[in-house]
């Protein structure tokens, strides 16, 4: 089966399906990221930022108040 004919099928599936599909994807893609190519910029940054956060120079935010902040905001 080529892109296309994949395209066609996918865009008449219902919306619930759209995204059981999606799951699936993106399930089967975390299975295997391990796989996925990281630049050598994007590792650095990475270490950069864990020994930032190691030795406490990160400002952190709570992950629960940052989305309720945003939500407050675009209310």
């Amino acid at each position: 089966m080529n892109t296309e004919e994949l395209s066609k099928q996918i865009k008449e599936l219902s919306l619930s399906e759209k995204l059981l599909l999606v799951t699936d994807i993106w399930d089967g893609i975390a299975k295997n990221n391990d796989e996925l190519p990281l630049p050598e910029w994007q590792k650095i940054e990475v270490e950069k930022r864990y020994e930032e956060y190691l030795s406490g120079k990160l400002n952190l935010h709570n992950w629960d108040k940052v989305h309720e902040d945003l939500r407050n905001k675009y209310k």
